[in-house]
């Protein structure tokens, strides 16, 4: 974090000081056999199905990169936020059948 974004800092005269910030680093992405996901069917807004992967611990660009496998393995639209992937449509089996054939422990969860 550069000193020009540093707002609402008290500095210090201690010159053994060191700025903590209060910026969370990314999650490290862990290997698919220790990614615990639950595969859920919800409805959004307008009344659409979607299946919703949660569970994902790791990066938002290693999320990203799921969710673009995920979608086109059901041929499917669909995004990734917030450590959830969601896919439209109803896809739980397809989406639990690839998950562990990729090595993921996946299972159904209530929806």
């Amino acid at each position: 974090m550069s000193k020009k974004n540093r707002t609402g800092v008290i500095y210090s005269t201690n010159p053994d000081f060191q700025f903590q910030s209060d910026e969370q680093a990314e999650a490290q992405t862990l290997p698919p056999p220790q990614q615990a996901l639950k595969v859920w069917i919800d409805r959004i807004s307008g009344g659409k199905t979607v299946t919703a992967v949660r569970g994902f611990v790791g990066t938002e660009s290693d999320l990203s990169d799921l969710a673009k496998q995920l979608k086109a393995a059901c041929g499917a639209g669909g995004s990734a936020k917030e450590g959830e992937v969601l896919i439209q449509g109803d896809h739980r089996d397809k989406v639990i059948a690839w998950l562990t054939a990729k090595g993921y422990k996946a299972k159904k969860a209530g929806g």
